[in-house]
């Protein structure tokens, strides 16, 4: 039995489990439908052309966990931001831990995808905003919309903020010889509310995990909301990461993703401006080596006027590693007035390592602002050459090319204490060693 054949049998046993009458049920059946009819991407699709999942459905994952494990935060402290007291929505093999997060409903909700899904103080939102955004075609997200049942519930009501910033982290034990995780994070921000969330993926053995996540976010009118995304998982860690992103006039959102470690990780990244005078900003670095892969793909969708987008990917990319960039802006065109902006920039340190990038512009408006670039290669020789001339040993010079090649990036983070911890980890994956965890 192939991965595909496990998932759609297993669906059986999932909804055994579940109330068939919550107007949820009807998602997941259409979802699971989509999913046995169009089965896993493959490379014969354009938007995966350069990525393949052949060899993770050769795998024989559990689809559900054989049992609860329980973890002492001492030993998983290190993944943690511990250095700022935040909420924490935390989950051991796709099971929530109690024991290791701290939620609130005093002001704003930040709790569990399955309370919301269960509780009637919750319906309303769940009937106004799941599965609204995300795409009912795409395969691996309807496999996920279809098992969705667990994840992190982050409801920001009008003009409110969390008293401190929201960690999401999913921890896989392996306890399983190979499990599949499908976690389902909704976050909304209604108008002139303000949230940080930073999320992590984090393998703890060398067992395989294959991760298909499924987040969608919602701003209201002025809301804003920073997202940032840790991704510094085991060699033998494999995320597909889809998430849809709907703002409303005036909104702000920025995304940053930090593509630091992990087998293989598709980031599917999509905004969809419905008001005017929305601002989306979308960051990432990239730092692979050995034979890792990372595929970035976004899409900007700006549908009406007055709007700006603001996309900057570095990649570094070492051994045989791959890296795909893959960024789409859609200009509508009533979207007159549009402000778009989109870059790509890659070093190659090996002639072993590759980089397949593809900016693509669709503008059906006539006064608007738009502009893409892409660079791929190598370190400048005569800066590298300037900086040992001045004493600085070849590593060190390299690293401080390639640091300040990523830097840009960084500066727009606004929790200092992530941008330490970033900063520590890009020291460690350019080999100077500070002393520090990661």
């Amino acid at each position: 039995m192939d991965l595909k054949e496990k998932l759609v049998s297993s669906f059986m046993a999932f909804e055994d489990g579940l109330d068939l009458d919550h107007p949820v049920h009807e998602e997941r059946s259409n979802a699971i439908k989509n999913f046995e009819t169009k089965g896993f991407p493959t490379k014969k699709d354009e938007a995966w052309k350069y990525t393949s999942l052949k060899g993770l459905q050769k795998i024989d994952f559990s689809i559900f966990p054989k049992q609860e494990t329980t973890l002492e935060y001492k030993d998983v402290k290190k993944y943690f931001l511990h250095d700022i007291d935040t909420y924490k929505i935390v989950f051991v093999d796709g099971v929530y831990s109690s024991y290791l997060s701290e939620t609130t409903h005093d002001g704003v909700d930040v709790c569990l995808m399955s309370s919301a899904f269960s509780k009637p103080m919750f319906q309303q939102v769940i009937e106004v905003y799941f599965n609204k955004a995300a795409s009912k075609d795409e395969s691996l997200t309807s496999l996920n919309t279809a098992f969705s049942k667990e994840g992190a519930y982050i409801y920001i009501p009008k003009n409110k903020m969390p008293k401190k910033p929201i960690q999401i982290l999913h921890l896989a034990t392996g306890n399983e010889a190979a499990l599949m995780l499908q976690p389902r994070n909704l976050i909304v921000a209604e108008d002139n509310a303000e949230v940080q969330i930073i999320e992590r993926h984090q393998s703890l053995t060398g067992n395989e995990v294959f991760t298909n996540s499924v987040t969608e976010i919602f701003a209201g009118k002025d809301a804003i909301v920073d997202y940032y995304k840790v991704q510094n998982d085991a060699p033998t860690a494999s995320l597909v990461d889809n998430t849809y992103i709907s703002q409303k006039d005036k909104s702000v959102v920025r995304v940053h993703t930090f593509s630091l470690g992990g087998k293989l990780i598709r980031n599917n990244l999509n905004f969809y401006q419905n008001g005017e005078r929305i601002d989306s900003t979308l960051k990432g670095i990239t730092i692979l080596g050995d034979k890792q892969h990372v595929d970035h793909h976004t899409l900007v969708h700006h549908a009406q006027p007055n709007c700006e987008s603001h996309q900057d990917y570095k990649g570094i990319f070492g051994d045989s590693s791959t890296g795909v960039f893959n960024g789409k802006i859609i200009v509508d065109k009533i979207a007159q007035k549009t402000d778009a902006f989109q870059q790509n920039n890659n070093i190659l340190l090996s002639d072993r390592s590759t980089i397949n990038s593809k900016p693509q512009l669709e503008i059906f408006a006539d006064d608007v602002k738009c502009s893409h670039g892409c660079t791929i290669g190598q370190l400048d020789e005569e800066a590298l050459f300037y900086l040992r001339s001045r004493g600085i040993p070849k590593k060190e010079a390299k690293a401080l090319m390639m640091y300040a090649f990523a830097n840009n990036v960084l500066e727009s983070v606004r929790i200092p204490e992530l941008k330490a911890r970033i900063n520590k980890i890009i020291a460690e994956k350019l080999g100077v060693r500070m002393g520090f965890d990661l």
